[in-house]
């Protein structure tokens, strides 16, 4: 009896075991089957929940792991997928799907090294397998654009790198790695919303990873938000306090910030010399930061006016546009440069280009303006050939034209060269012309603004000097230039 009570207790305790074993399996199945179907109508959240089922029930079973695997990578969830991928692998190393998983997922997240060995593995497996060999080549190609591009980084080469962290990401989709160094060279180009967006995407995913934080940093930073960019750059330390771009990136910015309001407190204060040198100190700091320092070179500008040195605030002008071909602000102080040097049409260049950007009022005058001053420079200046200034009075048009009249007058090098002849008979004509103009308030207003004399039926080139100068000497006849002595001469009527 004690026996058969045993056998009875030993029959209950294990039948309903091996039963519960079997009917887990069919179980573990249907719902493998039922994620198959759903995988197949692209339902993948679906088919997700019953290969996790399936797992539940066998949690031994290497292909619903594999089966997870690939339903998580449409899912675009590759690190999860991952770890699918590997347990199937370490429930039967013979199973060339799951190698091939898992080299999948260790590609699309960047691991390029791990992926060659998965899909190596596969080979070794079927060494046949297509698909095995075509990976194997995508993970040794990323391999090679990811040694390409950090030469290329280091050589400051940033267009090359972006196309290769491009080709790397066809087959490197999730690799954070390669998305922030292509965000970083972007922003290093000057490209700040793609950069932006990368940076953006990234943070969406994951709002504490350093590295975007640090990129999103960078665009700020270079596009002169500096105030803005040191916060990003801060918290990216908070999250990574190691981060050396950022601690860098920081570091110039507020110093570049502090030195900048220096320069700007010394250029209110009056110091010119001082804030010429503090621009001067801030262009050292970071010569990447193309916005910033278009706005130092402009302010260095400014204080070159100042200090009357026109030709170098010109150059720190050009050094700012070259920076920021959209800086009205530089354009308009070179071109003020350019007419205080009598540069005209430069000036005229740079305001058309102000006008075009923005059509205001103040900016169509200065226009005009200096059209007007690059006509009248076209013409004759009366006024230098007088050697009087524009504002000379009455009697200081008649004393210069005098002296000009009686220095050029032909009589007087009639023993010349022809060359010389020629070319002091010309002077003369043009003096004639100047006290014509000059001595005559109306043609004088004209001359001034900048209209053509013509419009008063006045052809310049008619009119006799000589008459000119009979008139303003007031002679009664004929006149000649005789010889008082070696080098001497007096004017005599006849």
């Amino acid at each position: 009896m004690a026996a058969a009570a045993e056998c009875d207790v030993v029959m209950a305790t294990t039948e309903p075991d091996l039963l519960n074993e079997e009917e887990a399996k069919r179980e573990a199945e249907s719902f493998k089957e039922q994620g198959n179907a759903y995988y197949a109508k692209k339902d993948y959240n679906e088919a997700f929940n019953y290969y996790t089922k399936a797992i539940d029930m066998c949690p031994k079973n290497a292909s619903y792991y594999g089966n997870r695997a690939a339903t998580l990578m449409m899912l675009g969830r590759f690190r999860e997928a991952l770890g699918d991928a590997q347990q199937s692998v370490r429930l039967d190393d013979s199973f060339v799907r799951g190698h091939l998983r898992e080299g999948k997922c260790h590609l699309s997240l960047g691991n390029a090294m791990a992926a060659c060995r998965s899909f190596q593995r596969a080979l070794e497996l079927d060494h046949r397998n297509a698909q095995a060999q075509q990976e194997f080549k995508n993970a040794s190609a990323v391999m090679e654009y990811e040694k390409v591009a950090e030469t290329d980084f280091e050589k400051r080469d940033f267009r090359k790198v972006v196309f290769c962290m491009d080709r790397a990401l066809e087959f490197a989709p999730a690799c954070h790695r390669f998305k922030i160094l292509k965000a970083e060279c972007l922003a290093m180009l000057g490209r700040y919303p793609e950069a932006q967006s990368v940076a953006s995407d990234i943070l969406r995913l994951d709002s504490t990873n350093a590295d975007a934080l640090y990129v999103r940093g960078l665009c700020l930073y270079y596009e002169g938000c500096i105030e803005k960019a040191v916060q990003f750059f801060v918290q990216a330390l908070r999250m990574a306090p190691d981060h050396e771009k950022a601690c860098a990136a920081c570091r110039n910015a507020k110093a570049l910030k502090a030195k900048k309001e220096d320069g700007n407190k010394a250029f209110k204060d009056g110091n010119y010399k001082l804030a010429h040198e503090l621009y001067t100190e801030a262009l050292a700091i970071d010569p990447n930061n193309r916005k910033t320092n278009a706005k130092l070179y402009c302010n260095r500008g400014t204080v070159n006016s100042k200090l009357r040195k026109l030709d170098e605030a010109i150059a720190d002008c050009t050094r700012a546009v070259t920076l920021d071909d959209t800086y009205i602000k530089a354009y308009l102080r070179r071109a003020q440069c350019y007419m205080d040097t009598e540069q005209y049409e430069e000036a005229v260049r740079d305001y058309e280009k102000v006008y075009q950007t923005e059509k205001t009022k103040e900016h169509k005058q200065l226009l005009k303006n200096a059209q007007l001053e690059l006509k009248k420079s076209k013409r004759k200046d009366y006024y230098k050939i007088l050697g009087v200034d524009k504002n000379a009075s009455e009697d200081e048009i008649k004393r210069a034209y005098r002296k000009r009249a009686l220095m050029h007058h032909p009589d007087r090098h009639s023993g010349a060269s022809a060359e010389v002849q020629k070319e002091e008979e010309k002077k003369f004509k043009e003096v004639g012309e100047a006290f014509t103009i000059l001595s005559d308030p109306k043609k004088k207003t004209r001359y001034d603004s900048g209209q053509d004399l013509d419009e008063e039926g006045m052809n310049m080139g008619d009119f006799d000097a000589n008459n000119i100068f009979k008139a303003f000497f007031g002679g009664p006849g004929g006149f000649s230039f005789e010889a008082s002595g070696p080098g001497n001469f007096f004017f005599q009527f006849g």
